[in-house]
């Protein structure tokens, strides 16, 4: 399966979460508890900075 790519500005943040969710995807199906955990707090910061 071929996925299009596309370009985007994202903040500092946003690629870290980015990347943060694609190590996790990449250790499927052993993914680690801290990168789920590590994604999943980036995430709650993300959404905290919003309010």
């Amino acid at each position: 399966m071929i996925q299009k790519k596309e370009k985007m500005e994202v903040t500092p943040e946003e690629k870290e979460l980015i990347e943060a969710v694609r190590n996790y995807n990449k250790s499927y199906p052993d993914g680690h508890p801290q990168l789920l955990w590590y994604a999943q707090e980036l995430f709650d910061n993300l959404i905290k900075q919003l309010e």
